[in-house]
């Protein structure tokens, strides 16, 4: 249940992380010409509904309608997305998640249908004329038909969310947000649920907390500094490494593993994350657009320029509040916090339930031949993949090894010609289906794992043999 979960939270944040450059585009020109940014231009103001009730829900259509069907997939999904952009009167993000990804795919089932049934020399005429009239045909359909049902399930939502805004009960969101998180569906709840419903918000205040709610770096600091003082082993010789990447370069994901080796910090991340949200919506803080990593400096740049006090207050309240129920946690309560016990543990774990015994998978390992490509593979491919395939370049580097590519990917699309997959134990089973033929190697610690070094011996044997 929880790898579904995490496909289809990864198909909705596929559709997003593509285009935060357009987000981010979006938010600066809001955060400097609407009348309440910094410099106030009527004529530039012209950009900021059209980007956003337009130009990024195409985007966000074509997006997904080409994970599923390739380029005719994206063109459909974008023609189709017309309709639920002109029959409302709000950015329709929700619709074009909708009917992007299904445009595409009634247009891969005709082509499939017609697949051998095409004259020679009318393929042309074939391919652009059903594209047409099929896109026609559910352009109007998605104005009449899924635009009701979107306004209506935004309706409810607003609602929804209105409630706990009206009643102050909003940091309770922090009780699904952060668990949801340390589960690597970070990028689903920020991109996929609070990214649309805070461009609504944008439209009518100029500014929106719901781009804070996942993103806040808080509760994650909060934890890793804890570990600074209070860890074990590598867990704490890595932590002040990972409070930089993890705060600077805003990848959240490098402060997960140090949350699931001591599921009892999950109060902790919630207490902060609730903290946080508390003094956001104390002070009226809000973000212009998506801030994306979630880093300390794209948060500020995405800032309403009269957020930056509370904007801080809430990052800070939200670390402490963090730091000050993980500090005792760890010290009393944890009976031990070595990653590498941890990962022993579970690979242990893994390997039972499996019936694999840990001689056969080392003779296995040795009997494959040359290695040529390596994928370090995450949720969002962009984010602790990128960083881990850093680290792996580096060290396949300094170990005198060439021709061996190293590339980060989103785990849910490893490239057929990869060998060796890298990637987080709780994105494990999501890689075997993505590339079944790749060796997997799992890790909990991106900075620090020691299958980097067992991996990069490993390969100097093969690879000279």
């Amino acid at each position: 249940m929880k790898e579904k979960v995490q496909v289809f939270g990864r198909f909705l944040s596929g559709m997003v992380m593509p285009n935060i450059g357009a987000f981010i585009a979006w938010g600066i020109i809001t955060a400097l010409f609407i009348p309440t940014g910094w410099r106030p231009n009527e004529t530039l103001n012209q950009l900021v509904s059209p980007m956003s009730s337009m130009l990024l829900p195409l985007l966000i259509a074509y997006t997904g309608g080409n994970v599923v069907a390739g380029q005719r997939g994206g063109v459909i999904g974008a023609i189709a997305t017309m309709g639920v952009i002109v029959g409302s009167d709000v950015p329709m993000f929700i619709g074009a998640m909708i009917v992007g990804p299904l445009s595409a795919w009634v247009i891969k089932k005709f082509d499939k249908l017609m697949e051998n049934k095409v004259k020679a020399g009318f393929e042309m005429l074939v391919n652009n004329f059903s594209l047409g009239i099929i896109g026609a045909i559910l352009a109007i359909a998605a104005m009449f038909g899924i635009t009701p049902l979107v306004t209506a399930l935004n309706n409810v939502m607003q609602a929804g969310v209105g409630f706990f805004v009206d009643h102050g009960l909003l940091p309770l969101a922090s009780i699904f947000i952060e668990p949801a998180k340390v589960l690597f569906l970070n990028n689903a709840i920020n991109h996929g649920i609070l990214s649309p419903m805070g461009i609504q918000q944008v439209e009518e205040t100029g500014k929106s907390i719901f781009f804070l709610l996942e993103a806040n770096p808080g509760p994650g600091l909060g934890v890793l500094l804890a570990y600074c003082i209070a860890g074990k082993g590598s867990a704490k010789s890595s932590a002040p490494g990972a409070v930089i990447i993890h705060f600077l370069g805003g990848i959240h994901e490098i402060y997960f593993p140090y949350v699931l080796m001591n599921p009892l910090l999950l109060i902790s991340c919630i207490a902060g994350g609730a903290a946080g949200i508390f003094v956001f919506n104390l002070m009226g803080v809000g973000l212009t657009s998506t801030a994306s990593p979630g880093s300390i400096l794209a948060i500020v740049m995405m800032a309403e320029r009269h957020s930056y006090v509370g904007l801080f207050l809430g990052v800070a309240a939200a670390a402490l509040v963090s730091f000050a129920i993980s500090l005792p946690l760890l010290k009393f309560m944890g009976k031990d916090t070595s990653l590498e016990e941890a990962q022993q543990k579970k690979d242990s774990m893994k390997r039972q339930a499996k019936g694999i015994a840990q001689e056969k998978v080392q003779v296995q390992a040795q009997a494959s031949g040359k290695i040529r490509k390596i994928a370090f593979a995450c949720d969002a491919g962009m984010g602790s993949s990128a960083m881990g395939a850093t680290v792996l370049k580096k060290k396949i580097a300094a170990a005198g090894l060439s021709g061996i590519e190293v590339i980060h990917t989103p785990v849910s699309s490893i490239p057929a010609d990869v060998q060796i997959v890298v990637t987080h134990q709780e994105l494990g089973e999501r890689a075997a289906h993505s590339n079944p033929s790749a060796e997997r190697i799992l890790i909990t610690n991106f900075l620090a794992a020691p299958e980097y070094d067992v991996l990069v011996e490993n390969l100097k044997k093969r690879n000279q043999n």
